[in-house]
């Protein structure tokens, strides 16, 4: 494809793109979808930048974490803004287990003298860091510990990092290991380094993912300094979520507590995240072998793996206390239909001052709750319930979520027609994840709303984006081919986790991204100051995502036909079937292949003879998986979602379009398996899950993927049955509906 092909072809996209974005609202009967149109252009005209930022401001000007006093200030005043709004809100307080680092050492034998600083600066030019008492940097659910031990690093930690080292012959049992951030989420890091007998880990940010390699560091540009740290939770959230002692229910006052120890979810070794200034005396006394290329980052030394003679002593201990966890619940009785919510949720804990991780998407939040109760105020009414949410607790690991979902579970699988869920934002491009019967929903909404930089449909400025990024020319002409939204599925690491994910409650995860990167995450730097300089500079984006989130929220609260397009769905899980047959083909090629070049001692001959290098171990041959029940599964589930789709589109009595509304927004819990996936019980939707090995990650079709990536054959022709039922059990749930309407 040439330049002028090219070029003619996206100027022919954007065209196309454009006669797309004539209003079309899905679910709105006759005069219905132009009072929905008026409704949202009013909507928009409260919406205010200024008060956003004013919002963003306040709530961030002081650190609130979890159990501390303005923790409960900021929760306070989240109360007092909703019911100024016209909302009936009220606290809902849990009672969860949260540590706090009370001693931290990290010295070392060799290099002589070496101390870490573990303290991040406060700077002349950033007026809010600096105050008195910052939590101190660490990761949240480490382990207690007193270790001493020799240094090995391990690129980013992963299981493929470990099998490397096993190839150079380097053990980290009863050794330390030093980890960079980066490539999955922080947890999985020290779990795969005990999983391998390491005695303690330190996690590190190398300039080369997130500091001076990137571009100018903070105060002069947005990247991570020399100091920055990034705290954050290393709980094992793959296991399960929210409070550690109350897996499964909610954590009220009386509820029946695990002992710490019995706690699955909660590593035995000590973690500790340091700066690249403190991590760089320590990888550069390392001796060993050089590292390989890929595992390099961009200090000014060569990178060794170790061990060698740095000896490393790390010592942290904890305050684990019970705090509580200050959820702010704001609702909006619905006029027709009070028992369907529709429920919208931020957190509002950070671990600092959080301007942008949380406070930039809960200030979006509450400026749409200020609008509707404007509208509320002149006249409105919502058929169904808002129900607005601001969480506590989720830095640590999704606590007041999960806690408050846990509590509510019989009454939330009745009622909650949908879920949506934003977190940080900053400028740039739509994301949007979840539920896939949400997915046109979405599109329509996103060719509605004007991107604020250049004014054309976030729909549009997404997809041109994905189109100049894609790689390859089939994916460019897969991409201007393509006339609906595509969004991706949800792993983990915010609040929609709980809803989606253990109780099958369709869920979406919205916000704005791409041109705010820096370093400032989970650091002291993570301010007004520099949020408002580098992230929504106007704050634009957080008015894009009050339109986005609060639209939706409204069409949904609205509609005399709920948006869930089911075909949408079975197209996506079609998808996923798709690559799993592929990944599976491709694992039994390459197995094959690289079990012959083993057996002919190629990695020996190919060998530099100065720096030995094993060979890999041979692996098993993969053996034909039978995928024939989930295809069968699939087949029927497409027919019935065309039939769905042709139901919804005809004129139905109230009492039946009732019948079908309530199925419509219930049917995704058919998709829960009651015992969950293996070795890990509380996530049950059988097509969403974070990876076990990549934490904020998702998995699709998690049952079948994992077992076939780690090799578990026979585990994972049971996943594909299990699928398959699920699947199956949903067209028939879809097809009894169905027919009760029919009669």
């Amino acid at each position: 494809m040439n330049l002028k092909t090219t070029a003619s072809s996206i100027a022919l996209f954007l065209l196309l793109q454009s006669s797309y974005a004539q209003q079309k609202l899905s679910g709105f009967n006759g005069e219905h979808a132009q009072q929905q149109q008026d409704l949202e252009a009013r909507f928009d005209k409260v919406l205010s930048a200024a008060a956003i930022g004013n919002n963003i401001k306040t709530l961030s000007a002081k650190q609130h974490y979890l159990g501390m006093p303005r923790d409960k200030w900021v929760a306070e005043n989240i109360l007092q803004q909703f019911k100024s709004y016209g909302w009936d809100a009220h606290l809902e307080t849990y009672q969860v287990l949260f540590p706090t680092p009370k001693t931290r050492v990290l010295e070392a034998s060799y290099p002589a003298g070496y101390k870490a600083v573990l303290k991040e600066p406060a700077l002349k030019e950033d007026g809010s860091t600096g105050q008195p008492d910052e939590l101190p940097t660490y990761n949240a659910w480490s382990a207690d510990g007193d270790v001493t031990g020799e240094l090995v690093f391990v690129n980013y930690g992963l299981p493929e990092d470990y099998e490397y080292l096993e190839r150079l012959g380097i053990d980290v049992k009863g050794k330390i290991v030093i980890a960079k951030y980066g490539r999955s989420w922080r947890g999985i890091k020290p779990k795969v380094a005990q999983e391998h007998g390491a005695i303690g880990t330190l996690i590190y940010s190398d300039p080369k993912d997130d500091g001076y390699y990137q571009g100018d560091v903070y105060p002069v540009g947005a990247y991570k300094s020399e100091y920055g740290v990034q705290r954050g939770s290393v709980m094992d959230m793959v296991i399960y979520p929210g409070d550690p002692l109350t897996p499964g229910v909610g954590a009220t006052e009386n509820a029946q507590r695990l002992e710490r120890s019995a706690a699955t979810n909660l590593l035995k070794i000590p973690v500790l995240p340091i700066s690249y200034h403190d991590a760089a005396p320590l990888l550069a006394a390392l001796e060993g072998p050089v590292a390989p290329e890929a595992w390099r980052g961009a200090l000014p030394f060569t990178y060794h793996i170790g061990p060698g003679k740095a000896k490393v002593h790390l010592k942290l201990e904890f305050d684990w206390k019970m705090v509580p966890a200050y959820n702010v619940i704001a609702t909006m009785k619905g006029s027709q239909y009070p028992d369907q919510w529709v429920i919208r949720g931020n957190h509002h804990d950070a671990w600092v001052y959080g301007a942008a991780d949380p406070i930039s998407g809960l200030s979006s939040l509450l400026e749409e709750a200020k609008a509707i109760g404007e509208l509320a105020k002149n006249g409105y009414k919502p058929k169904r319930t808002l129900v607005y949410a601001a969480w506590d607790g989720e830095e640590p690991g999704l606590l007041g979520s999960t806690e408050w979902v846990e509590a509510h579970a019989a009454e939330l699988q009745q009622k909650a027609v949908a879920y949506i869920n934003s977190d940080g934002n900053s400028r740039g491009f739509l994301g949007v994840g979840g539920s896939h019967a949400l997915e046109p929903f979405m599109g329509e909404i996103a060719r509605s709303i004007s991107d604020p930089q250049t004014k054309v449909s976030i729909f549009e400025r997404k997809q041109a984006s994905d189109l100049v990024s894609a790689a390859t020319t089939k994916a460019k002409k897969d991409i201007l081919a393509k006339k609906e939204m595509t969004i991706s599925a949800l792993g983990s690491g915010s609040d929609y986790s709980s809803f989606l994910q253990h109780l099958g409650i369709p869920s979406l995860n919205v916000g704005f991204g791409g041109e705010g990167a820096g370093g400032e995450y989970h650091s002291i730097y993570d301010t007004y100051e520099n949020y408002s300089r580098f992230k929504d500079p106007g704050f634009e984006y957080g008015v894009a995502l009050s339109r986005l989130a609060g639209h939706a929220a409204l069409r949904l609260a609205d509609a005399d036909m709920l948006p869930f397009d089911f075909r949408s769905l079975s197209k996506t899980i079609n998808g996923y079937t798709t690559d799993l047959l592929s990944l599976a083909e491709q694992m039994r090629e390459s197995t094959a292949v690289e079990n012959q070049v083993i057996s002919n001692n190629a990695y020996q001959l190919a060998g530099d003879a100065t720096k030995p290098l094993k060979a890999p171990v041979a692996k098993p041959e993969v053996p034909y998986i039978d995928f024939s029940k989930l295809q069968n599964a699939l087949v029927a589930l497409d027919k019935t979602a065309q039939h769905v789709q042709d139901a919804r589109k005809s004129s139905l009595p109230v009492a039946k379009l009732d019948v079908l509304n309530k199925a419509l927004y219930q049917a995704e819990q058919q998709l829960l398996h009651d015992a969950g996936l293996p070795n890990r019980a509380w996530y049950k939707h059988v097509i969403y899950a974070p990876g076990f090995y990549t934490g904020y990650g998702v998995k699709t079709m998690p049952g079948i993927r994992e077992a076939i990536e780690q090799r578990r054959w026979k585990e994972a022709e049971e996943q594909i049955g299990i699928a398959a039922t699920a699947i199956n059990r949903l067209t028939d749930y879809l097809e009894k509906t169905l027919n009760s309407i029919k009669n």
